[in-house]
This record gives structure tokens, sequence and C-alpha cells, in this order.
């Protein structure tokens, strides 16, 4: 009886630790890419590569996100989450060792192709659906929501942190050490923050345990919803790999000569924007439901966006990418709730994998096609294209979602 009496209290007390250390998990890995995204771009730039070269990698490491998001989502359905999230870690620990040592465009695409570098921040990479099953692993349905919120504002936080830290190349010359040698150690640093999270994700229990395994698709009676928002998902993807974050810093390198150290200001306060609106979209869910706070917060950014590419100094153009980065990450924590909420929970890893998988492989395609577009003579071709795409999604997901509310939402 009295082991009975303790057992609630202990499983919560045990959810709260996973849910701590995934955050913390999260921390560090966006630590580590809010300065790889800005410094990529800019080694590349150092050693002789264009923008479509650049683009051209951009894609390797989106592609290869997908493949590989695919096979974890494939496998860890099946098995513990934590050797997984181990091995994740590790790989990141190795794409920062192996980026340093190369410097011909065919080996530094297979290194982000299977590495961890992406050019774009948030939930993208084989990690990602990893740590979001183990985050929805005992949070009730009410605490879902304000879970993925913090989990993200801790990510976008430390991307921001990440960011300033982008500056440090520059520092670094000034000691006197080589431009392109600088970039290198920070790739270095990056890979010995890949042996934190390691560290951090061997603390993790042994997730899901308890769990019933799912069917060989990892998906049952949510197959049909889940395929949907995949589609869609993925359209909203392709339309953001035109704007990844390593194009949009070399667009304002290139077109505004905008400095390393400003970019990693300027990126800075972007993700703290990010991040402070996570906990506005949990608050403003609770209110208007998950797919309205999806969508209208996500068209007035993609307004922001298209006005941005027409605008005539970099001034303006900074301040609507800000306002831009306040509203555009609002649908990351509503979106992945929605998704946790519409699924069984022994579906929860395959569906956040299969949902990722096609939004990586589609993101993959445009990165190269805005590589071209910012040779063009309007180099604001890709914010354009963003924009008007961005706006269709979330027209259609409204048509087509509205009617399908989570559990916390029919119970209100």
């Amino acid at each position: 009886m009295l082991q009975k009496l303790w057992q609630p209290s202990d499983r919560s007390f045990a959810a709260a630790r996973e849910v701590k250390l995934v955050c913390a998990a999260r921390g560090v890995r966006g630590f580590g890419d809010g300065f790889a995204i800005i410094i990529l771009p800019a080694y590349l730039s150092a050693i002789g590569f264009d923008a479509v070269e650049v683009g051209i990698v951009a894609t390797a490491a989106l592609l290869g996100s997908a493949v590989m998001t695919l096979a974890i989502g494939h496998l860890a359905a099946r098995h513990d989450l934590r050797p997984f999230l181990i091995v994740g870690a590790l790989v990141m620990v190795a794409t920062g060792l192996a980026l340093p040592q190369i410097e011909h465009i065919a080996f530094i695409a297979t290194v982000v192709f299977f590495g961890t570098v992406n050019p774009q921040p948030g939930d993208i990479g084989m990690l990602v659906p990893l740590e979001q099953a183990m985050l929805a692993h005992g949070v009730p349905d009410d605490q879902r929501t304000r879970a993925f919120a913090r989990y993200s504002l801790i990510g976008s936080l430390a991307t921001a942190a990440g960011s300033l830290v982008a500056a440090a190349p520059d520092a670094l010359v000034h000691l006197g050490l080589g431009k392109v040698a600088a970039f290198k150690a920070m790739f270095l640093f990056y890979a010995a923050l890949g042996v934190v999270a390691a560290a951090l994700y061997r603390r993790l229990p042994h997730a899901q345990a308890d769990a019933p395994k799912p069917a060989s698709a990892g998906l049952g009676p949510s197959r049909g919803v889940v395929y949907k928002l995949a589609a869609l998902f993925s359209l909203d993807s392709f339309a953001g790999g035109f704007i990844v974050q390593s194009l949009l810093a070399l667009l304002l390198f290139e077109r505004f000569d905008l400095s390393l150290a400003g970019a990693s200001v300027f990126f800075f306060w972007s993700s703290v924007a990010s991040a402070f609106s996570y906990p506005v979209a949990a608050r403003l869910a609770a209110r208007i439901g998950l797919i309205n706070t999806m969508v209208f917060t996500h068209i007035p950014s993609s307004l922001c966006l298209i006005a941005a590419a027409f605008a005539p100094n970099l001034t303006l153009v900074l301040a609507l990418l800000l306002v831009r980065s306040a509203l555009s990450q609002m649908d990351v924590p509503t979106r992945t709730s929605y998704v946790m909420a519409v699924v069984t929970p022994a579906e929860r890893t395959a569906a956040a994998s299969i949902t990722a998988v096609p939004r990586t492989v589609t993101s993959s395609i445009s990165p190269a096609i805005a590589g071209v577009l910012l040779a063009s003579p309007f180099s604001g071709l890709p914010l354009v294209a963003c924009g008007v795409l961005k706006i269709v999604y979330d027209v259609i997901l409204l048509i087509s979602f509205r009617h399908i509310r989570p559990p916390e939402e029919d119970d209100a």
C-alpha cells in the first residue's frame, strides 16, 4: 500500500527530471547551432565558395538530416530512446572534428549530410523527434503545450547566446590567429559541446520501457492524420528553405556588407524574439486553440518577410526581420504539441519522425534554388518566394484541420 501511495509521486518526479535533462541538452545543442549556423557560410566564403556552392552545402545538410531522422524514427519506435540520443550527440562531436580538416566541396557536403550542423536552427535534425517523444512521455495533456514551449524557449535562448559567440573569430583574428584557423577553432568548440550533450543524455532513464510496442510502421489509427500533416508541413518547410539562416546571413553579408559581429548581434536578438514568443504561443493556444495560434501568427510574419525583400536599407530590413522572428516561430511548440495530441502515445516517436522527415526533405530542395536566386539582380527573391508559399500553407492548414481538436480543447 505504501509503495502504491508513493508511486505517482515518484513517476511525477522522474518525468520532471526527464524534462529538465532534455531541455538542458536542447540548450547545449542550441548554443552550438547558434554560432555554427552563422560561421558555416562565412567559413565557406573564406575558403572560396560562392553563393551557389553554399546553397548546395545547405541542401546536402538538410537532405542528410531527413535521411538520418527517418532512420532514427524507424528504429527508435521499437527501442529505448536513450542510446539513440547518445549516438546523435556523438555524431555532433564527429561533425565538429571533421569540418576543420577538409576544404573540398564534395567532402564538406558529405560531412554535413551525415552530421548535425544544419543551416537552419529549431526543430530540425535526427535528435529532434527523439527529444520530442521523450518530452511528451509522462506529461499530462493540459501541460503538454507548456512543456514544449519551455523546451523551445530554452533552445532559442541558447541559440541566441550562441549567435553572439559567432563574433569570436574576429576576436581570435585580433589576437593573431588566421581567419580560417579561427573558424576551425569554433568547429572544435562545437565538437566539445557534443560531448556535454552526450553526458546529459546519458543521465536520462531508459525511456518508454513500459510503453506498448508500436506496429511495424510505428503508426496505427492516426496514420491518415499524420500523413496529411506531414504533407502540409513539407510545404511550409519547402518555403522556409528559401531563407535558411545560413543563406539569410549570406544575403546580409553580400547585399548590405554586414559584418560578422553585426550578424551575430542581429541573430542574437532574432533568437531572443523567437524565444519569448514560445510562452506567449502557449498562452494564446489556451485561449484560441493550437491551429488558430499557428495560422494567425504565421501570416503576419510572412507579410513582414515579403516587405523585407523590398526594403531599401539595412535598418528597415533588420527591423522587419526581427518582427518576423517574434511571430514566425509561435507555431513551433504549438505544432509539436498538436502532433503529439492527435496520435496515441505508442505512435508519438513515429509521428514525430514522419512529420519531421518530409519537412527536412523539402527544405533541402529550396536552398540550392535560393542560392541561384541570391545571385540574380534582385537578391530579395528568396524572401518573396518564402512568404507567399507560407501564406498558402497557413490557409490550407486552417481549412483542413480547424475541426480536429486536441483532447484539452475538446474538454474545454
